[in-house]
């Protein structure tokens, strides 16, 4: 048996005036165990655009609220990233280890297919660029595909660009000057973003000091960059004497309890949904924390997948990844003048896009 139906379902969270979903659609195919959610949030811009996550859910009704939030996300994302493209999101169901195969990511390819391009996928967690060249054997909307087939390949490479991008802003705002030079930089995670983000900090100047539940993540690094400081865990970078705090491993990094000892200045990484709940940003602003909202400068990795689309140029995604740099000192500058944290700057400004440039859809274009 095979299903594809659509839904709107609302949710809670930021509103741009769409706060229910154009489209929610249920994919089955039994005989690949395919078993997925594909979420368009917001087409105000252009297709929605956003990764394909494999995970093991615990059950459908988790799939829905974790694709939800994460296509919602992904239209504010894209929006501040300057990009044609409005939020989407998909998962599918199961364990990547035991259940991937060719003809459950074919039979998927198929159903992002059927959307006609209002959604362009992509990878995400349990998903990498080798698969999205199957999904592409049987969809033309699928980016994020190996470089033998045309596309970026990793996109943990202008990730960690334009989270140091936005590091530079939240520096320049605090200290005058967009150089790390001479601060100490605490690195959460050096797995695919966080290993490179401490190289463009060395070459900057920076300190840095990093952890990672990883033991061998820890030693690469510890190899490549000797003069690296190690940490235990996770708890000890948050209370170390530090200037910049960067989450780049799980999400829910910030939380009551870590707000209490941390003792940097600045906390910009490339971990998505830092914030454990609604309300931290205000304590970080209260603390004087400048956080730089994760969704603005964790964006290159989208710049980079998004310009496949157009035939795929590293040297005009690393440029648009470098306005990062600006569009995250505008967010500072928002919140100063409205009197809110930047994590309500930023939801505003990308509301404003997408209000703005949505609207001229309404213009009659003639056939």
């Amino acid at each position: 048996m095979t299903d594809v139906f659509g839904l709107s379902h609302k949710d809670s969270g930021p509103t741009n005036g769409q706060a229910r979903h154009e489209q929610v659609v249920f994919c089955s195919d039994d005989r690949s165990g395919l078993h997925a959610i594909i979420a368009v949030y917001s087409t105000a811009l252009g297709p929605g655009l956003g990764g394909t996550r494999f995970y093991p859910y615990e059950s459908e009704q988790a799939a829905l609220a974790d694709v939800l939030n994460l296509s919602r996300a992904m239209a504010y994302k894209n929006a501040l990233a300057g990009l044609d493209l409005g939020g989407a999101k998909a998962v599918i169901i199961g364990d990547p280890a035991r259940d991937k195969s060719e003809p459950l990511l074919r039979a998927y390819g198929r159903f992002v297919q059927s959307l006609g391009g209002r959604y362009y996928t992509a990878c995400d967690v349990g998903t990498y660029s080798e698969d999205m060249d199957i999904v592409a054997r049987e969809s033309r909307f699928v980016t994020g595909r190996t470089v033998a087939h045309g596309g970026a390949g990793d996109s943990s490479i202008l990730t960690a660009f334009g989270v140091f991008q936005g590091m530079r802003a939240a520096a320049q705002y605090v200290y005058g000057t967009p150089s790390l030079r001479g601060r100490r930089v605490g690195v959460e995670g050096v797995g695919k973003v966080g290993h490179r983000l401490v190289e463009h900090l060395l070459e900057d100047g920076a300190e840095v000091v990093v952890c990672d539940v990883s033991e061998q993540a820890v030693e690469r690094v510890r190899a490549l960059h000797p003069g690296v400081e190690v940490v235990a865990d996770a708890a000890a970078l948050k209370l170390a004497d530090i200037d910049v705090y960067s989450p780049c491993a799980l999400g829910g990094a910030l939380d009551d309890d870590t707000l209490a000892g941390l003792r940097a200045k600045i906390v910009c990484g490339g971990a998505n949904n830092q914030l454990a709940h609604p309300g931290v940003e205000k304590q970080l602003a209260e603390r004087g924390i400048l956080y730089a909202p994760d969704y603005v400068v964790n964006s290159g990795g989208v710049i980079q997948v998004a310009d496949e689309i157009e035939g795929f140029d590293m040297d005009r995604a690393r440029a648009k990844a470098t306005q990062i740099f600006d569009t995250t000192l505008k967010i500072f500058s928002i919140a100063d003048e409205e009197g809110v944290p930047p994590a309500a700057a930023a939801d505003r400004l990308a509301e404003r896009r997408m209000s703005e440039v949505g609207r001229l859809r309404g213009i009659w274009l003639g056939r």
